[in-house]
């Protein structure tokens, strides 16, 4: 496994004393791209047509333009697949010089890939001139230990999209969409009852999560619980908050309204007008957008909370990572990422692929995407919700996919199955635990 290093540059960039007494290194970067350097870009944006792939190689081709010294090499990794390949690849030596790294494995990017804090590399103004004016909320997603290892790229919260068309047949009001898991239930019932169409689903559970647990883990975080530990300890999915979240989803099942469907599945329900309430990532939007035009009038609204609790939204998606330790290629690998997700690359990814814009400032300046928003309004829930944003748990250790699949094969369980839900959690809860690192 390897360990993680900082290259620390002699001479011009050599160690400086704080005035605290403390001792503190230069930043690794070079100034600047002098000569022709290329450098590899893994992202699983480039790996799904129906995620943004032409979307990012516009991005990446007008990067290039704009800087001719650097070429960038995109490699499309899927992103299920992205720490595995990158373990593999740096295990044979082919370390990669940035990656988009999904939020739950930045925890083990930075603790045994060697991912590098930009504190680190980049100089210390020019960090906090780019960081300006992100939500801070998005910055504190990249943020390990009081350093940042990504800046969020790819991002969004989850989004109930819904068929105002299947509310009015079923006599109910699509100006006043369900706000609490309560509201969902009877919505579903009712709309099922009378139009025959299927009533929710969502990237929770089953086949639906597509093996990531972000959207799950706000689910239970509305309702008070979790599935770490604040001390990062001790694993929580079967404690009673979290238990009685994931009741509320079997309470969905068992009244007929909710079945374990793939997410592509379920998008093409949606699309088709035959389901009418989808929790899912914004990064849908436009699949949704365009499979339901001419059909039905599509609606979203924010991620339902229980009774009088507002809703904890999990952030889904990635941040960019740098793991290069030659200095030029630092540097050609953060100028790549300073334009990623600048004003012009943040108003790319929200109107071409549907993430959110982690430049609140873009969202309505007619030079960026005011103009997008007014006839996109969708936007605008998850963007609303941003103020009540946790961050999606990394597991500690090098456990932590295995830890997900255990929580998200016990959820599957007892939201589909037919035992008992405490039991079926807690019992989860254990072995998850035995999985940990050792204190």
């Amino acid at each position: 496994m390897l360990k993680r290093t900082f290259l620390i540059l002699s001479a011009t960039m050599a160690a400086t004393v704080l005035s605290s007494g403390t001792t503190a290194f230069a930043q690794t970067a070079a100034p600047r791209v002098d000569a022709p350097v290329t450098i590899t870009f893994y992202n699983y944006n480039l790996a799904s047509a129906g995620l943004g792939a032409d979307a990012t190689k516009k991005l990446i081709d007008e990067f290039m333009a704009a800087n001719p010294t650097i070429k960038v090499e995109g490699v499309a990794v899927p992103s299920p697949d992205m720490a595995s390949r990158l373990q593999s690849d740096m295990a044979a030596n082919r370390v990669p010089d940035v990656a988009q790294v999904v939020f739950d494995g930045l925890a083990f990017a930075a603790d045994n890939l060697g991912a590098a804090a930009l504190e680190d590399i980049v100089p210390k103004q020019e960090l906090a001139d780019h960081l300006s004016g992100m939500i801070p909320a998005g910055v504190k997603l990249g943020q390990l230990n009081g350093k940042t290892y990504a800046l969020a790229y790819t991002f969004s919260t989850p989004v109930l999209f819904y068929n105002a068309d299947l509310f009015r047949k079923a006599g109910l009001n699509p100006d006043e969409p369900p706000r609490t898991w309560e509201q969902v239930k009877a919505a579903a019932v009712t709309i099922h009852e009378k139009t025959g169409a299927q009533g929710f689903n969502g990237a929770l559970a089953g086949g639906g999560a597509a093996g990531f647990d972000w959207a799950l883990q706000g689910v239970l975080r509305s309702n008070g619980g979790g599935v770490l530990s604040d001390d990062r300890k001790t694993i929580t999915f079967g404690e009673p908050a979290a238990v009685q979240a994931v009741s509320m989803l079997r309470g969905l099942h068992d009244a007929g309204v909710y079945e374990n469907m793939p997410n592509d599945a379920m998008v093409e329900a949606m699309t088709s007008g035959q389901l009418a309430m989808l929790l899912n990532t914004s990064a849908q939007q436009n699949v949704l957008i365009k499979g339901s035009e001419g059909k039905f009038e599509l609606r979203a609204a924010q991620m339902p909370g229980f009774g009088d609790k507002p809703s904890t939204p999990t952030n889904s998606g990635s941040g960019l990572v740098i793991f290069s330790k030659d200095p030029v290629k630092q540097r050609a690998a953060w100028e790549l990422m300073k334009f990623l997700t600048s004003k012009h690359g943040y108003s790319i990814i929200t109107s071409q692929i549907g993430y959110l814009p982690l430049r609140a400032n873009i969202v309505d300046d007619p030079q960026y995407l005011g103009a997008w928003v007014k006839a996109h309004p969708m936007v605008r829930p998850n963007l609303a919700q941003l103020d009540r944003l946790q961050p999606w748990v990394a597991y500690p250790g090098q456990n932590y996919r295995q830890i997900a699949k255990i929580f998200l094969d016990a959820t599957e369980a007892a939201v589909f199955g037919d035992g008992d839900v405490a039991e079926t959690m807690k019992a989860a809860q254990d072995l998850a635990q035995g999985l940990m690192p050792q204190q």
